[in-house]
């Protein structure tokens, strides 16, 4: 059975195979530091929060989001940045579950969306976000400072 619950600082461990799993999914890479910090300000930092799947003692999908104030709302806003469920793991209802307990967290907050962004080419995610969210039509654009 997979239980949803919050990360906790004792997660660590568990956490960075998961959070490579998502950065190899991107073809991206960062360095040590970036993912230490990562990991203290999903853990430490109250703009942050996350949640895993825990599998019967082992983490097999993560969700990491940051709260934010916003121009169009006078409620805060999640951003949903990070999910990833271990391959094996997939079509099986870990993501849907994970994306469900950060819906439960920001109403518990009183955030006014939840919102992110995924690469074009993610079609098994498209087709789950799409049961899930609306897709507004929305691109992105960005520069690397």
């Amino acid at each position: 059975m997979t239980t949803i619950r919050p990360l906790t600082r004792a997660d660590e461990a568990g956490w960075r195979p998961l959070w490579r799993g998502y950065l190899e999914f991107y073809k991206a890479a960062l360095d040590k530091a970036t993912t230490t910090k990562t990991f203290e300000r999903l853990v430490g930092d109250p703009r942050f929060f996350a949640f895993v799947a825990d599998r019967e003692g082992a983490l097999v999908g993560v969700v990491h989001c940051i709260i934010h104030p916003a121009t169009w709302s006078i409620r805060d806003y999640c951003y949903l940045e990070d999910l990833f469920v271990q391959p094996v793991e997939r079509g099986k209802g870990t993501g849907r579950a994970l994306i469900e307990a950060v819906y439960s967290e920001a109403r518990r907050r009183s955030l006014d969306r939840v919102y992110w962004l995924t690469h074009e080419t993610n079609a098994a995610g498209r087709a789950l976000y799409g049961k899930l969210a609306s897709f507004d039509g929305f691109i992105q654009y960005r520069r690397k400072l």
